[in-house]
């Protein structure tokens, strides 16, 4: 019996020592997760997390592509090169293509739709804001941790001072005291707002995390519902998608997710042009257009506001958020009036595009077949979607030339372009938008460039490439459909003039039109050059004010 017991006292300690060792293994590991966690998040520059982000998920959903069979096997010759473009522009939000959809199957079409979604503003956003959320817990700024002998500081004396005979003396207690706020960092606010509530605007970001949330999956199901409501009740727009054998739900899904992330890929290879006569589908996808785009500032400031009266516990994080935009540094919160002012921006450019397009296109090729309504809604889509999506009804290639400039500058510029006539209104755009200004050294500042000298660049590169090809085919290979494909894969927007047989000097029997982008028909090293200008305009945010070293005078 006592060698037993003896047994069972050092199983005991055996399985004491290994739970305590297995304890702190654990937490060790726990605790550099975390170090290295919070030395990526706070420590590296928000440009290489998000780059590693887009081509970790370009990788991965390349790779799903590759092992997923097309819808028919037998006439689909893509290269790896190819399904890496389709998911660099699906993850980049371009919409630039060297397949055409119908090739895809509905496997391939849901991961394409996975790639927009999580490659999207929005939803990058809401990411953005449940990572950074502990970098501003109040015991990060506000509090240090200080040894002391008792609860109360002012009434007990230094541990120096202390008569350390007395065994009482060394029950030291560990407490948190939390230290003031210098003068300068306190500031008054018109509701009583001040920097130093720090558990306030912990609170409020999280709660514009929520509010982030609620609006992407609010704003997609709406916009699913509605699609799918039209097809239900439109036989012409259901008949299309017959015909061509596609899903109707992943229609719809796959048009609600790339409409409302500004993408503009549809399962159709005609892209919208096959619905040009189907005026009310093309209403329901014109706010999607805009609400996921450049309204989205205006429509986040009344999420929260809404957010808000519906839940009076989250009032108070909701009026921070609104008289605090600056503070919080958020991309996409601006002030009141900045929303304003950017709104009526953008609405001008639409009505300037609109008037230009409907007195130089009316009665163009494009829109035959089309009554006087239908012109004017499919008007009005196709330059809502000029300046970030790149969904069409007519074929840009039969555009006349002002409208494809008109197109290039509007792709040119970013989404939350404002017209701010009013001093004061926004004092440092770049520490506004981005939270914090980029800290580069002065060396690497003096050879960033400016955004025009970038694209010169790979327009120039791409002349390069394809200089053959210009020789050869000078009406498909021009330098003014190269640029627009150049300023379309940079502003992420999609449009192309394609590639017609028709155009072709010396002709050639073996070439068959294709339902695909100009890129499509360029060479391996202008396809690459393509990737990486889709990558730069995806993460352009962050070089909005380069080159400043240089001086024209």
């Amino acid at each position: 019996m006592s060698s037993l017991s003896y047994l069972g006292e050092k199983l005991q300690h055996l399985f004491s020592s290994i739970f305590l060792y297995v304890s702190c293994l654990c937490g060790s590991t726990c605790f550099l997760i975390s170090s290295l966690y919070k030395s990526i998040l706070f420590k590296v520059n928000k440009f290489f997390i998000q780059l590693f982000y887009f081509i970790f998920i370009s990788i991965f959903g390349f790779l799903i592509l590759r092992n997923l069979n097309p819808r028919h096997s037998e006439d689909f010759t893509s290269t790896n090169l190819d399904l890496f473009f389709t998911s660099v522009s699906s993850a980049t939000i371009s919409s630039m293509s060297t397949l055409e959809m119908e090739v895809f199957s509905n496997s391939q079409l849901i991961v394409i739709t996975f790639l927009m979604f999580i490659g999207g503003e929005v939803f990058i956003s809401m990411i953005e804001l449940y990572l950074i959320r502990p970098k501003f817990k109040p015991w990060r700024k506000n509090s240090k941790i200080e040894s002391i002998l008792s609860s109360n500081n002012s009434t007990t004396s230094s541990p120096r001072n202390s008569n350390f005979n007395n065994d009482d003396d060394y029950n030291i207690e560990l407490d948190i005291v939390v230290l003031p706020d210098s003068p300068k960092s306190i500031k008054s606010d018109k509701d009583d707002f001040t920097s130093s509530d720090n558990n306030l605007k912990y609170q409020s970001i999280k709660f514009l995390g929520v509010v982030t949330l609620v609006y992407l999956l609010v704003i997609n199901i709406v916009g699913m519902s509605l699609v799918l409501m039209y097809l239900a009740f439109v036989s012409s727009a259901k008949d299309v998608l017959i015909n061509k054998g596609l899903n109707t739900y992943i229609f719809a899904i796959f048009t609600t997710i790339s409409s409302f992330v500004s993408c503009g890929f549809v399962p159709t290879n005609e892209n919208m042009m096959v619905f040009s006569k189907n005026s009310g589908l093309l209403w329901i996808l014109i706010p999607l257009l805009l609400v996921g785009n450049a309204l989205y500032p205006m429509c986040l400031r009344f999420s929260i506001r809404l957010m808000g009266k519906l839940f009076v516990s989250k009032k108070r994080e909701a009026k921070y958020l609104l008289k605090n935009s600056r503070e919080i540094g958020h991309l996409h919160l601006f002030s009141r009036q900045h929303s304003r002012l950017l709104v009526v921006t953008m609405f001008g450019f639409i009505l300037v595009q609109f008037i230009l397009f409907c007195a130089l296109e009316w009665n163009s090729n494009g829109l035959n077949g089309l009554n006087s309504y239908q012109r004017f809604v499919g008007s009005l889509f196709q330059v809502v979607n000029a300046r970030h999506t790149g969904e069409t009804i007519v074929d840009i290639s039969t555009l006349s030339p002002p409208i494809l400039v008109m197109f290039i500058v509007m792709m040119y510029l970013p989404p939350y372009t404002s017209f701010i006539p009013v001093k004061g209104v926004e004092e440092n755009t770049e520490e506004y938008l981005f939270g914090e200004k980029q800290k580069r050294g002065k060396v690497v500042e003096n050879f960033i460039f400016s955004q025009l000298c970038y694209l010169s660049l790979f327009i120039v590169l791409i002349c390069i490439t394809e200089r053959k090809k210009m020789k050869d085919d000078p009406l498909n290979f021009n330098v003014l459909n190269i640029t627009l494909e150049v300023v379309s894969a940079y502003g992420n927007v999609g449009f192309t003039t394609g590639y017609s047989c028709d155009r072709m000097i010396n002709g050639d029997q073996s070439c068959k039109n294709k339902w695909y982008g100009f890129v499509g028909k360029w060479s391996d090293e202008g396809k690459i050059i393509i990737i990486i200008i889709m990558f730069f305009g995806r993460l352009k945010k962050f070089n909005m004010q380069g080159g400043k070293a240089w001086k024209l005078l």
